[in-house]
């Protein structure tokens, strides 16, 4: 048996031992005080065993990388949303769609860095999606897409190397701006382990105003631009990038302002997909507060009958 409270189990002991003093020190029934303890168990959400968990597994690798420059907080995004919302958002749907698969997770600004390596745990890449931050406006050294080949090159080598036989899937996601003069180099070094997947690129040509978190005052303000009167910076999706890229990938790209772009893409990747349900280890626990529920209700309904007999 396991429990699951929903409310932390010392804070519910506190309340238990505060309604304990009320009822002894007003009504003093018994049927309050197995209210109270009925109250305490259902809380505690209790439950037992019941078998395995079946789980998909497949035969993909599926790598994200990730686009954290200052650039990607731009607010263009379906609208006035900011870019890497509609990342994280994206990014969920296609975790979703590709379930059973291993996932890792490639971000980068300065530097690139693995923040997930392969893993079937698709609960933990949502958490890594979600807390995603550009690098802030004191760290930032202009943006180049030079700085991933080479991490990504080593995630994509660690998994032929584990099983030559998987696929792998890549997803590129940026605005495709190079903000500190760098030329783009080839990515067509990477292409003999990438088996499928896509170029998403965010943002718009006319551009959006992008904030940052100024940690002093607590609230978010608009990167302004020097060399432009510090009139708000804009930033513009540069397509001709992010294409270089695809086509270096063997990959397609697409220019993301909505989800549905990608599904007819999607599907055509979970076509070679072989998916097989497994027994995992972990146990599937059933929930058991019907058991305590039950008598509450009960109780509830006696005290009410004898509290209108009283009156």
């Amino acid at each position: 048996m396991r429990a699951f409270p929903i409310i932390p189990t010392e804070i519910m002991i506190v309340i238990s031992i505060l309604f304990f003093i009320v009822v002894l020190k007003t009504t003093k029934k018994k049927t309050h005080i197995l209210m109270i303890l009925l109250l305490f168990c259902i809380n505690e959400r209790f439950m037992i065993p019941n078998g395995t968990v079946k789980t998909v597994s497949n035969n993909v690798d599926v790598l994200f990388v990730i686009d954290s420059t200052i650039s990607m907080n731009a607010e263009d995004y379906n609208g006035n949303e900011k870019r890497l919302n509609g990342v994280k958002k994206d990014c969920k749907q296609i975790i979703e769609e590709l379930n059973g698969a291993r996932f890792s997770l490639i971000t980068f600004n300065n530097t690139a860095k693995i923040m997930i390596p392969y893993t079937k745990d698709s609960s933990m890449m949502y958490d890594a999606i979600d807390i995603i931050e550009p690098i802030t406006e004191l760290y930032a050294r202009g943006s180049s897409l030079n700085t991933p080949i080479d991490t990504i090159k080593e995630s994509l080598n660690s998994s032929y190397k584990k099983d030559p036989d998987r696929l792998r899937i890549l997803f590129f996601i940026s605005d495709g701006e190079i903000t500190d003069e760098s030329k783009l180099n080839s990515y067509a070094s990477l292409k003999n382990r990438i088996d499928d997947g896509m170029v998403l690129g965010y943002g718009t040509t006319t551009g959006g105003s992008m904030k940052y978190k100024d940690l002093y005052a607590e609230e978010e303000k608009d990167i302004l631009d020097p060399e432009n009167h510090y009139e708000k910076a804009i930033s513009k999706i540069d397509e001709k990038n992010l294409k270089k890229i695809a086509s270096d990938l063997g990959l397609n790209y697409i220019h993301m302002d909505k989800s549905s772009k990608m599904n007819q893409k999607i599907k055509t990747i979970k076509s070679k997909i072989k998916n097989e349900m497994k027994s995992s280890n972990k146990k599937n626990y059933e929930d058991i507060y019907y058991i305590f529920a039950i008598p509450l209700f009960l109780l509830i309904l006696w005290d009410a009958k004898q509290a209108r007999r009283n009156t």
